[in-house]
């Protein structure tokens, strides 16, 4: 199956219109500054289906409708056609989208889940880490069209203008727009007015320790019904003190950290912390309500829980990771405009990292939003998943189809996640 992928064509997107009048520089934020080496890999495959227009017949038509329907969004989502002008701030120049057509020789159905291929819906250089690459796009549409006139949609948006959550907002407007609906929509760019701009981080080498080029793997794990309800009674069974309604994702979270940190501490002789960092969703959880409702940009924090070594209990280790995250709501949140509560925290973090005192897990749950629903007409993807992001030992989380499962992605060095399969295995 090696190359089974041809690139046919490139070519860059430009908004279809004038963008409406807007600044033509966009402020990072600290929080876009963390990750903006980073672009976010989303995948949609989509099954031929000839009562809805999608056939081996129509590809080109359908291909002219997509870049069409982007160009004629980008006015609206102008800093997408922009670039980065430094680690500052993005240049809204509408340069453009890139658009990449491709084909598969191969059925769609035989290709799912095949996770050692999914490199090949992206174009290489927007799966790696590539520091100061100010030049390229921000947005990164690959369409694949396979020989049974099924199709893969692959997005890549950087996390520097972006998070989940603006990338599905894009997404669905940019769906809407082929099926030749109209989407009015009220919504501000950039999230610089509330995590302000800082020159005191030093981001560069923060990024280097999430984000780097070693030696790394990404593996897709499965936790089913059977797998979850085991967990589940681990972590509910010891005593009193264990948390009685654990979350899919915190029992998947502790699970992964507890076994994470245990085949650390029988490597390592030095004595460090071992946090697990889980991004945190701020939109739903200001004071006052909505306050970001309507950003697009980076809106979320790091919820920080960190292991006592001396006691790896999954229940303790669920209690940590609800305790952090609860803690991420209200004034947490609008403190941050005045460098308190997360600013304290992300300084305490960057500095236990610049001393390599620390070890962690970083997760982020996607399980909130409603991947599977993306239709531009054809229905709904058959499958939905990412591919692999340079950032060690990070770890996605999102539905299986049923919405029983949860899929992980997880990329650690090969040593570390060898140990982490033997354990999934033993659920």
């Amino acid at each position: 199956m090696e190359g089974f992928v041809q690139v046919i064509s490139r070519e860059m997107l430009k908004p279809s219109s004038q963008t409406p009048p807007h600044p033509s520089k966009l402020k990072l934020s600290y929080i876009d500054r963390m990750f903006n080496d980073l672009y976010i890999p989303l995948i949609f495959f989509y099954k031929a289906d000839e009562s809805r227009g999608l056939t081996t017949s129509n590809h080109l038509q359908i291909s002219q409708r997509l870049k069409q329907s982007i160009s004629n969004i980008l006015p609206s989502f102008h800093p997408l056609a922009g670039r980065l002008k430094s680690s500052l701030s993005v240049d809204c120049n509408d340069a453009g989208a890139e658009f990449i057509e491709a084909r598969a020789r191969a059925h769609l159905m035989d290709s799912l889940y095949m996770d050692d291929q999914l490199k090949h819906y992206f174009p290489s250089e927007y799966n790696t880490f590539n520091h100061g690459k100010q030049a390229r796009p921000l947005l990164v549409v690959q369409i694949t069209f396979f020989d049974c006139g099924g199709l893969a949609v692959a997005v890549a948006l950087s996390h520097v203008v972006a998070d989940l959550s603006s990338a599905m907002a894009f997404l669905n407007a940019w769906a809407a727009a082929f099926r030749g609906e109209v989407e009015i929509s009220h919504r501000s760019f950039g999230t610089s007015a509330y995590f302000p701009p800082l020159r005191l981080i030093p981001f560069s080498r923060f990024q280097r320790l999430f984000v780097s080029n070693e030696n790394l793997m990404t593996k897709r794990f499965v936790f089913n019904k059977e797998k979850l309800d085991t967990l589940r009674q681990a972590a509910t069974t010891p005593s009193e003190s264990a948390i009685k309604d654990p979350s899919r994702v915190e029992l998947v979270s502790a699970f992964i950290w507890k076994h994470f940190t245990e085949g650390k501490l029988k490597k390592s002789k030095t004595k460090k912390m071992y946090a697990a960092l889980h991004a945190v969703n701020v939109r739903p959880r200001t004071n006052p309500p909505n306050l970001l409702e309507n950003v697009f940009g980076n809106c979320f924090m790091l919820a920080m829980a960190f292991a006592c070594i001396k006691d790896l209990r999954l229940h303790g280790l669920i209690g940590k990771l609800r305790s952090s995250i609860r803690k991420v709501r209200g004034d947490y949140i609008t403190k941050a405009l005045n460098k308190e509560s997360f600013m304290k925290d992300l300084f305490k973090l960057g500095f236990l990292l610049v001393m390599g005192r620390l070890e962690w897990c970083f997760f982020t749950s996607w399980r909130g939003f409603p991947t599977y629903d993306l239709d531009y007409g054809w229905g709904k993807p058959v499958w939905f998943t990412t591919s692999s992001v340079p950032s060690k030992n990070l770890i996605i989380f999102f539905n299986g189809k049923s919405g029983d499962d949860i899929e992980a992605i997880v990329t650690m060095k090969p040593d570390d996640l060898k140990i982490l399969d033997a354990q999934i295995n033993l659920i």
